[in-house]
C-alpha cells in the first residue's frame, strides 16, 4: 500500500520558522517528506515522526490540532548526536471529512510502519488518537501493553462516546480485545473518583500516583520497558513546565521527569509507538511547552540510540545472571539481570518475563512477594 495518499508533506513554513543555521541540527540531518512527488522509501529507517492534526474528539481543547508543526519548529533546531540513527519525518496525516476517516488514515500509516519495523513518534492532536493506534493490533493478533503518562485514567462514563477523556474505556471494551495490561504513570488522585481507582485494581492494571513517581522516579523505568504503546498527555506535567495545556494543573510531573521517562522509553526494544497529545499552542507561553516536548523527543532519540538486546530469549540466556529466590509459602521466583545493561526481569514462565528493578529482587530476598510478580501471575492464571 502507498501510504503517501494518507499524508501531507511538511510545509515550508516549518523550516522558515525553525532557526536552522547549522548542518548538524535535526532539521538538516533527517529525511523529511516535503515534496508531494518525492515520498521517502521507508526501507532502513528506524524512527518516523508523524503529525496528526485532529481535535474533533478533544474535550474542550480547540486548537490542539495545530500542535504538530509547532513541536517540529522546536525540535528541528536541536542537534543530532546519533549518526547511525535513521529518522524520517513523514509529515501530517490528512484530516478526514469525519473523525473516523482520520482514524482510518492513521491506522493505515501505523500498520505500514509496523511492517517496516519503524517506531513512529506521533505528534497530536488529541489523546483519543491512542484508540486507532491500538486498533492496529487487530491485524497482528498480538497482546499489547499500553503505558500512559497521564494525570487521569481517561476511562469516561458508561456509554460515553469516544473522546480524549474516554478512549481507554473503548479500548477495554473493544472486541476482540488485545490489551494485556494498562499502566498509568503519574495519576493525580483528586481528579479521579474512588470507584474508578477501584476498577483499575480489579482489572489488575498498574497505576502509580504522582507522589510515588516523584519520590521514586526509578520506578518508571520497568513500567516503560514493558510497554508496546506509550501515550503521553501534556496535561500530566505541571503548568509551570507545560503552560500550553487548556486544562493545566499546578501540580504534575516536571520537564526533567518527562525527559528521563522518554529516554527510558527509547531504550525499550519492545516499544512499537509513542505519542504526545493534548498540547495546545494557543495557551503556550514563549513556546515553553513546545520546547519541553521537543526535548522529550530528543531524549527518546537518545534512548533509542542506546538500545541493547537485553530482553530475555532462548538465544541470549548467557547474557544474563540468573538468581533463584526461595520464599516461604510461595513458589521460587527467578530473577534475571542483564550483564551489560544491568536491567532486571522476573521469569513467570519459559517465554514470559516481567520487567522489574533490583528493588524487587531485594524485596524477594526479604521474603516479600513483589507486587508486580503477583499481579502478572494472576493475569496469566
Amino acid at each position: 500500500m502507498d501510504i503517501s495518499v494518507f499524508l501531507n508533506p511538511v510545509g515550508s513554513e516549518v523550516f522558515e520558522n525553525s532557526r536552522l543555521n547549522h548542518p548538524k541540527q535535526i532539521g538538516n540531518t533527517i529525511t523529511v517528506y516535503k515534496d508531494e512527488d518525492d515520498f521517502p522509501d521507508l526501507e532502513g529507517f528506524q524512527i518516523a515522526l508523524v503529525g496528526v492534526e485532529e481535535e474533533r474528539n478533544a474535550v474542550d481543547n480547540e486548537g490542539c490540532k495545530d500542535a504538530p508543526d509547532v513541536i517540529r519548529q522546536a525540535l528541528y533546531p536541536l542537534f543530532n548526536h546519533w549518526q547511525d540513527l535513521k529518522i524520517v519525518d513523514l509529515g501530517n496525516v490528512k484530516t478526514g471529512f469525519e473523525v473516523k476517516d482520520t482514524y482510518f488514515a492513521l491506522n493505515q500509516v501505523f500498520l505500514m510502519l509496523l511492517k517496516y519495523h519503524i517506531v513512529p513518534v506521533f505528534l497530536g492532536g488529541s489523546q483519543d488518537l491512542t484508540y486507532p493506534i491500538y486498533q492496529v493490533y487487530e491485524n497482528t493478533g498480538k497482546l499489547v501493553n499500553i503505558t500512559a503518562i497521564d494525570a487521569r485514567f481517561d476511562i469516561g462514563q458508561d456509554k460515553e462516546s469516544l473522546n480524549s477523556e474516554s478512549y481507554l474505556s473503548h479500548i477495554i471494551l473493544h472486541q476482540p480485545n488485545y490489551l494485556f495490561n494498562y499502566t498509568n504513570i503519574g495519576y493525580q488522585t483528586y481528579y479521579i473518583d474512588n470507584e474508578t481507582i477501584d476498577l483499575m485494581k480489579q482489572l489488575l492494571f498498574d497505576t502509580y500516583r504522582l507522589g510515588t513517581i516523584k519520590n521514586r522516579p526509578e520506578l518508571a523505568e520497568p513500567l516503560l520497558r514493558s510497554a508496546d504503546i506509550i501515550t503521553v498527555d501534556a496535561a500530566a506535567f505541571c503548568a509551570s513546565d507545560m503552560p500550553g495545556v487548556k486544562h493545566s494543573s499546578p501540580n504534575g510531573l516536571g520537564s526533567e521527569d518527562g525527559c528521563k521517562m522518554t529516554r527510558y522509553a527509547g531504550m525499550n526494544t519492545k516499544l512499537t509507538s509513542i505519542g504526545f497529545f493534548n498540547y495546545n499552542p494557543k495557551y503556550d507561553v514563549n513556546y515553553l511547552s513546545a520546547n519541553n516536548l521537543a526535548e522529550m523527543i530528543w531524549y527518546f532519540f537518545e534512548g533509542f540510540s542506546l538500545r541493547q538486546n537485553d530482553y530475555p530469549t532462548a538465544e541470549n540466556r548467557d547474557e544474563f545472571t540468573r538468581y533463584i529466590v526461595r520464599l516461604e509459602n510461595y513458589d521460587d521466583i527467578i530473577f534475571l539481570c542483564h550483564k551489560t545493561s544491568g536491567k532486571w526481569w522476573m521469569e513467570l514462565s519459559d517465554n514470559h518475563y516481567i520487567p522489574c528493578s533490583e528493588a524487587d529482587y531485594a524485596m524477594a530476598m526479604r521474603n516479600e512477594l513483589p507486587d508486580r510478580w503477583w499481579q502478572f501471575y494472576q493475569k496469566l492464571m
